[in-house]
């Protein structure tokens, strides 16, 4: 039974498969977690309270999770995670340090 749908990053799932049973299809995830992360999960979750912090209406948890995933490093590939929001040059640049910041 599904008891909530809520937007997680690659790096928040990674934690959740830590806490299950070890199965076939739970080392397929944590391989391709592996292969497809950029940082750490502390890093993660340090960039999204950050960002989160910035109090950002137009941003929703997916957006969030697709920032921590793809880590833009430019106005351009921030712009281009979601085409569904209009990030105005502030908003943008305030998430871009968040991502810079956050060591």
């Amino acid at each position: 039974m599904i008891k909530e749908k809520k937007s997680l990053n690659i790096y928040e799932v990674k934690e959740i498969l830590e806490d299950l049973k070890e199965t076939e299809k739970s080392k397929e995830i944590k391989a391709f977690i592996k292969k497809f992360s950029k940082i750490s999960p502390e890093r993660a979750k340090k960039i999204k309270g950050e960002i989160e912090k910035l109090n950002i209406i137009k941003l929703k948890e997916v957006d969030i999770a697709k920032i921590i995933e793809i880590l833009p490093e430019n106005v351009i590939e921030l712009n281009k995670i979601s085409t569904e929001i209009n990030l105005d040059a502030n908003e943008s640049n305030k998430i871009l340090e968040a991502i810079k910041n956050t060591k």
